[in-house]
């Protein structure tokens, strides 16, 4: 067994009762763990000041200098305060304590050398120090916390029991010594020269007690490149298993219904882009292994058109198809979309969501089961079991962020052979971010819009601009435009001072009056029915403005509509509201998008505000978003389980991601199956740091 797997509890200086407690707060059970708690940053120890240098500085700092008088002020107990004069030969300073007076007077020696560090607490031009360390300068001296000090997370729990940062500090330099010849490098040397890391060893060392901020950076530079290097193995292995596990259908043939439709139907000329898509989505499906492919593209840049390409080919084949959406909404709008452009065709396409009466659904299924029925559009209820297949050829799933994966691997029972994947998703998505989190699967982005879609004006008001506003929209109506209306809130909320929507519906009938005026409202807390009502009027132009949640955000397509206002955008995510802005400039007409906020913004608002006004490209959106609210957020990685990152950040670690890819991508293309005896230890690290994970990464 690796000394790495010994207990917490046998290291000298911990014990039973501390041990209990570092695996309470801090999940540190092995030695392994307490190497992996990482130092969140450094202070410099080997700097000293003079007590007049100090000004107005706010980090720590350390002197060395005299106690020159002590007393305990106030009433005995816990009302009790300790404080002292610190002295050097420039001034003297104040210290106190508030907590532990009457031991620390106690420990404590007038006219001693000592060494004080703290942070200084200016308070009406008079400074102090609470709860400074002081350490007698002989034992400074002796100590092995001088230098470059490492500053651990802790907790009061483990403060309270002397495992603050000192006591971890020290526990960590009572195992470094045990570990030395014990840390084999499973990076060869020849690799560690070609991309300059230091070795394990010396990385984990250096982490935590480095000789220089250069050295503490390099050691940074290799933990990171490892823990990168592995999981993108990870996403590499779990592509290359399932390539090689999982067979699907053969399509062979591009025939008549594709030829026709690209031939006499499409409506507009397919951009660089798409063509370049649909050809790797030909190529995936063409010798019968299972595609398994994420298409990623901003809002209008024509994925559902491809999508629907890559049925034809299944149906050409001789295979059916189906469409999945994660609402009823936008799945009316694909079956729509789809039966119009395929109205003058054979192919028989069918909607199946929850609404759909049972007679009708009946109808459905025995077409889908003899094979009449070529595609099926619909939500989760093609999930059902009652829902079977002549023979699934493909399935699309549209922004597959909202399934959870056990829902998606449903898909897969439909059929002896899994159907081919296709998921889409508009969500904005930095291209090195998704070559990670989907990382197994092939990517493919359309990175252009069709042309003819014109850019979309954005701008950003004040809830003081209300009128101007409101003039503004009265034009753009008279001109037989139609007007979003987006709110967060649904109901009044006493915690948040925010306009909700049914206030703000009121405001809008008040300055938009009936008959002149018709204004629809939909939220999430209303009947189905009802929504679609209220949707359709709208689509159909008999309603001029649409007062919405955020349940528009996805799917509705009116291209009349030519005018988005986001009240209180400073309560979205840049995702969302470029997903919202995304609902307009889909017609012939001008468009804009208007952000409304209070006049008190934090820095991360203004941000998003000056980022929609400054851009329209989803993917620069995308990494400014990935900057201001990190991986888990953006992408809903929490519960994949694959981020178990303990010092790489993926906000801040493009650089270093990027190498670890390039160094994997020339690893495998020097040893694909990493047969050579050099590559041996990288892949038992492998096995070791995989071990135990639920790979659902096969399944899209």
């Amino acid at each position: 067994m690796s000394i790495l797997s010994t207990a917490i509890e046998y290291l000298k200086g911990v014990g039973p009762a501390k041990a209990d407690l570092l695996k309470k707060e801090l999940q540190i059970f092995r030695y392994a763990d307490l190497l992996q708690l990482y130092p969140y940053r450094y202070v410099d120890r080997s700097r000293f000041y003079k007590i007049n240098e100090l000004g107005g500085t706010a980090a720590e700092v350390q002197i060395k200098g005299r106690i020159t008088n002590m007393e305990v002020q106030g009433p005995k107990g816990r009302g009790s305060r300790l404080k002292a004069t610190f002295q050097d030969d420039t001034g003297e300073v104040e210290l106190v304590w508030f907590k532990g007076v009457q031991w620390i007077q106690k420990s404590l020696k007038l006219h001693q050398d000592y060494v004080l560090y703290g942070k200084p607490n200016f308070f009406n031009g008079s400074l102090s120090f609470p709860h400074p360390e002081l350490d007698l300068e002989a034992d400074f001296k002796r100590s092995p916390l001088r230098g470059l000090q490492p500053l651990y997370p802790s907790t009061e729990k483990l403060n309270q029991k002397g495992l603050n940062n000192r006591g971890l500090a020290k526990l960590t330099k009572v195992l470094l010594p045990q570990l030395k010849g014990v840390l084999p490098d499973f990076f060869p040397a020849h690799f560690r020269d070609r991309y300059a890391l230091m070795t394990r060893e010396e990385a984990l060392m250096q982490i935590h007690f480095p000789s220089s901020i250069d050295k503490a950076e390099a050691a940074r530079l290799r933990l990171k490149f490892e823990e990168l290097f592995f999981f993108q193995m990870e996403m590499a292995a779990q592509k290359r298993q399932h390539h090689r596990e999982f067979q699907s259908f053969a399509f062979a043939e591009v025939g008549a219904h594709f030829n026709h439709f690209y031939e006499k139907v499409l409506p507009f000329e397919l951009t660089g882009a798409q063509k370049r898509v649909l050809k790797e989505i030909r190529q995936d499906m063409r010798y019968g292994k299972h595609m398994n492919r994420l298409l990623q593209g901003d809002v209008g840049s024509g994925k559902t058109m491809v999508a629907l390409m890559a049925m034809l080919i299944a149906i050409d084949n001789g295979f059916q198809a189906c469409l999945m959406a994660p609402t009823e909404i936008l799945a009316q709008q694909h079956y729509q979309g789809i039966r119009e452009l395929l109205e003058d065709s054979p192919l028989q396409v069918a909607l199946l969501t929850g609404s759909v009466k049972t007679a009708d659904r009946k109808v459905i299924h025995e077409n889908l089961q003899s094979g009449e029925l070529h595609i099926l559009i619909g939500t989760h209820a093609l999930l059902e079991d009652k829902v079977k297949y002549k023979n699934l050829g493909l399935a699309v799933v549209d922004e597959q962020h909202r399934f959870g994966v056990a829902q998606r691997a449903k898909l897969w029972k439909k059929n002896k052979l899994p159907p081919h994947i296709l998921v889409m998703t508009a969500t904005p998505i930095p291209r090195t971010l998704a070559m990670s989190i989907y990382g197994n699967l092939d990517l493919s982005v359309i990175d252009e819009l069709p042309p003819g879609r014109k850019p979309i004006t954005t701008s950003h008001a004040f809830d003081k601009d209300r009128n101007k506003l409101f003039g503004f929209l009265e034009t753009e109506i008279e001109k037989g435009r139609q007007v979003y209306i987006v709110y967060p809130l649904i109901e009044e909320s006493e915690k948040m001072d925010y306009k909700d929507l049914m206030d703000g519906y009121e405001s809008i009938c008040r300055a938009f009056p009936r008959p002149k005026y018709q204004v629809s409202v939909v939220h999430g807390k209303m009947k189905p029915e009802d929504k679609d009502f209220e949707m359709q009027r709208f689509a159909s132009g008999k309603t001029q403005i649409m007062v919405a949640t955020t349940v528009i955000e996805v799917g509705v397509n009116v291209p009349n509509a030519s005018v988005m206002v986001i009240e209180s955008a400073e309560r979205f995510g840049l995702s969302q509201l470029h997903q919202l802005r995304g609902r307009v400039g889909r017609g012939a007409e001008k468009s804009y998008c208007i952000l409304m906020t209070g006049p008190k913004l934090s820095r991360d608002a203004q941000v998003r505000m000056k980022t929609m006004v400054r851009t329209q490209d989803g993917f620069e959106i995308a990494d400014v978003d990935l900057k201001l609210r990190g991986p888990g957020d953006l992408t809903g990685t929490q519960q994949s389980g694959m981020l178990n990152l303990k010092l790489a950040d993926l906000r801040q670690d493009t650089p270093i991601m990027d190498l670890s890819r390039r160094a994997l991508q020339d690893l495998f293309n020097a040893d694909p199956s990493l047969k050579a005896a050099e590559h041996q230890s990288i892949l038992e690290e492998f096995a070791k740091r995989k071990s135990g994970k639920i790979d659902w990464g096969r399944i899209a």
